[in-house]
């Protein structure tokens, strides 16, 4: 840890910390009006990490990924600003915006993120003035973005009391995903549904412990169900006090979670180098990459998604990075053996270009399956029939994808063929997988063992690849953002025991904790083997119920030797 903490010291200039000067508030746990959320597990994933973590253990990880960490990191981009420029401007406009609560520091000796704490804080929503509250229910993915700062948006609003009008103040909840007699998980609310005020309410009593804070309306509950975008109410008091950074000082900064920023950091790009992003979608560790190597070199960032390629784009143009090179690649075919290769990529025909993928743009409190469901009965026929399947999946691949070309924003993406092998000094594999570890989160249940496994499988075909495409002597950084071992620990596992050749490198800085050692064994007798003895400190491990207050996630970074042996 102490190492850790000299290596922040050293990179003062190159991001810090915010957070809240307010204590913690003890909610009021005889209350109903408050915010403890209880996370649901598919029973045999929650029994497979109590038996990796121990019960008491899993409790605090569970409990935490309810919870936003306290502070935001923010990676400052030093080719266009420095950290104390940056940290002027943002006190200047937090004072503007009335938040002199919040605090912003460079992470030097003052990080202490076990300190710097804002919430839950205890609200008040006048429920002992003997009459229901004016209640709005949102959904849980907008209830994740709320409590990271955003606002409460139109798509994100699934119910409402009655009466509601423009300036009135509502207690804002989360309708959860609840087990379904089908086996599935699902909100058995209708969107637009009145809510009483009592406990015939849809979700009364699932609700408990779901309330993220006091808005005021900023339309009437007609209006919240008949316009499809804007804000619908404006977060007053929310249990957690942290500031949005949406559209703020674009290019100077990069609003990242720690790890992430330490990854880069791991690889230890040098200026010159050539280096893969395989997975690089939204461009955050991509352009920290870059910004590390002076941007001198080449940093080549693939993405399957041609919408996602674009933001990648659009981000090193904000950040003023010259050395990126963007590819449409599926990663598991970033090899190219044959004659053509990645000197002669294929530019894609302009019915490639769409609007930004709803599903992937990360705006904040947006649900584009909620703007489904009001599109679904936008479609109703005339003779009050509803469209066939065929006409919802086209309007499925609308919302998705965009209105198509005719509309599109504009933009071309090179396609790859893939790359020579051996062709990169050093490759980041920085996974798609089960995402277990972001927070805050609100519902887990989805995930499978099965949906683990297949996690894990692609992961090892991603890897597979990365060991071809960076030459003898190069680096590998695999890293996710996961608490499942299947996916981290076995992973290593799986490589080290593929390839002679590679061997776990010590990894600078070292902020995270150790590695899981042993393996252990399923409910149908499979045994995942992890870490061994010795190797487990030359992994970072971030457990978000730790002191260090991150997401969950993993890093582990390969040295290659000669490919030969």
């Amino acid at each position: 840890m102490q190492k850790g903490r000299d290596f922040i010291k050293a990179i003062r200039r190159s991001f810090f910390t915010l957070h809240s000067n307010t204590s913690i508030s003890q909610m009021d746990q005889s209350t109903r009006y408050r915010y403890s959320p209880t996370l649901k597990w598919n029973p045999m994933v929650e029994e497979y990490f109590i038996k990796t973590y121990g019960a008491d253990h899993f409790s605090r990880i569970s409990t935490a990924l309810t919870r936003p960490s306290c502070y935001s990191c923010i990676r400052v981009n030093t080719l266009k600003s420095t950290s104390d420029a940056v940290i002027e401007k943002l006190l200047e406009i937090f004072k503007e915006r009335g938040m002199h609560d919040v605090a912003v520091q460079e992470s030097s000796t003052t990080w202490e993120p076990d300190n710097c704490c804002s919430g839950p804080h205890a609200i008040h929503y006048g429920d002992d003035e003997g009459k229901p509250l004016k209640e709005v229910i949102v959904s849980r993915k907008c209830a994740e973005a709320v409590l990271r700062g955003a606002q409460v948006y139109v798509p994100g609003v699934l119910a409402c009391s009655a009466h509601v009008e423009r300036g009135d103040a509502v207690a804002v909840s989360v309708a959860v995903e609840q087990y379904g007699p089908d086996g599935g998980w699902g909100v058995a609310m209708t969107r637009g549904t009145v809510l009483q005020g009592s406990q015939e309410d849809p979700y009364y009593f699932e609700r408990d412990g779901f309330y993220i804070g006091q808005a005021t309306a900023m339309m009437s509950r007609a209006g919240m169900f008949r316009v499809t975008e804007g804000v619908a109410v404006d977060m007053k008091e929310r249990v957690y006090r942290l500031p949005s950074f949406y559209d703020l000082l674009e290019g100077e900064i990069f609003l990242q979670n720690l790890p992430s920023i330490i990854t880069a950091h791991a690889l230890d790009p040098q200026a010159g180098e050539r280096i893969l992003d395989m997975c690089a979608a939204p461009g955050g560790k991509t352009t920290a990459i870059a910004s590390l190597m002076k941007d001198k070199g080449e940093v080549v960032a693939v993405d399957r998604s041609h919408n996602k390629v674009l933001g990648i784009q659009k981000l090193a143009a904000e950040m003023g990075l010259s050395c990126i090179t963007t590819y449409k690649l599926d990663a598991l075919k970033s090899v190219c053996n044959g004659a053509e290769s990645d000197s002669l990529p294929n530019t894609s025909s302009a019915e490639d270009a769409r609007t930004p993928d709803l599903l992937s743009t990360g705006i904040d409190g947006f649900d584009a399956k909620l703007l489904f469901e009001k599109n679904f009965n936008d479609l109703q026929l005339k003779d009050g029939q509803y469209p066939s399947k065929a006409e919802l999946r086209k309007r499925i691949r609308q919302l998705k994808n965009g209105p198509g070309r005719n509309h599109t924003a504009g933009g071309r993406v090179e396609k790859s063929k893939g790359f020579s092998p051996n062709s990169f000094d050093r490759v980041l594999l920085d996974a798609p997988c089960s995402a277990l570890g972001l927070r805050p989160r609100l519902f887990a249940g989805e995930d499978t063992i099965d949906s683990l496994r297949s996690n894990a499988k692609y992961q090892r075909r991603m890897f597979d690849q990365a060991v071809q495409l960076v030459r003898p002597g190069g680096v590998i950084v695999y890293s996710t953002c996961t608490i499942n071992p299947g996916e981290n620990e076995a992973l290593v596992r799986y490589a080290l025991d593929k390839y002679e050749f590679l061997s776990l490198a010590s990894q600078h800085p070292k902020i995270g904790g150790p590695g899981l050692t042993g393996s252990c064994q399923l409910s149908d007798g499979f045994v995942e083997e992890w870490l061994r003895p010795g190797e487990e400190n030359l992994v970072q491990r971030f457990d978000p119920s730790s002191d260090l207050d991150t997401i969950g996630f993993f890093i582990a970074k390969f040295s290659v030797g000669p490919k030969n042996i």
